[in-house]
């Protein structure tokens, strides 16, 4: 598949992605077989087929912050990630992903960072995950470890998240939520390793490997990927 222009997007990519692609020529093609900074994708939980979610829904116990949560559904916009680099590391724009890289998960609609912290989860009892912050700032607690094997995250690999400040693994066991998100799973973390914590990237944009000069802006800064 070649290079896309703006007049040939999917319909259900939401407009914000458009609007990305057209200024940051980004790529949606399979000729990268990796996960790059700067990227905005879906993750797919393997175990139980839902996507990573989240929306302006907070929790009505534990920590109060916006909810994070699993959907059956492919076509919603509210599950796009933006992948990042942390406060102090910068994730350069089109640089694969490496395998134990710290990085933060940015909700594109809200611009909240997907977030865990020793509350506990208001089904399942485990930790509880969230997203946090404003305009893709939080703080620590936003920074999540990725676990692959190889040199970096590919596309087709099913990987791990691991919340570094706990050493939680992103995971979903099944719990459903009713009113006002009926049927959505509930996401969380857990320390035990097993098929419930193995995610896949799928739909998005990757970004390419920039071909920018050395010195040029840094689409990866914070503040320059929404």
């Amino acid at each position: 598949m070649g290079h896309l222009t703006c007049a040939v997007f999917p319909r259900f990519l939401p407009a914000i992605l458009i609007l990305l692609y057209c200024i940051f020529d980004l790529s949606l093609s399979t000729e990268l077989s990796f996960v790059t900074c700067g990227s905005v994708v879906k993750l797919l939980n393997l175990k139980h087929n839902v996507r990573l979610h989240s929306h302006d829904v907070r929790y009505g116990s534990g920590s109060g912050q916006q909810s994070v949560t699993g959907v059956t559904a492919v076509e919603d916009s509210n599950s796009y990630w933006s992948v990042r680099g942390t406060r102090d590391t910068f994730c350069h724009r089109g640089t694969a992903v490496k395998c134990g890289q710290t990085i933060r998960l940015t909700h594109v609609n809200t611009g909240r960072n997907l977030h865990s912290h020793y509350f506990t989860s208001p089904l399942s009892s485990h930790q509880e995950v969230s997203a946090f912050g404003e305009e893709g700032e939080g703080d620590h607690l936003d920074e999540w470890i990725v676990e692959c094997g190889g040199s970096g995250w590919k596309r087709e690999e099913a990987v791990r998240f691991r919340h570094r400040a706990t050493d939680a693994l992103l995971s979903v066991t099944g719990e459903q939520y009713g009113r006002p998100i009926h049927g959505q799973r509930e996401v969380h973390a857990m320390l035990d390793t097993n098929q419930h914590n193995l995610w896949k990237a799928m739909e998005g944009i990757f970004m390419k490997p920039s071909d920018s000069p050395a010195g040029s802006r840094d689409y990866s800064h914070p503040h320059t990927e929404f």
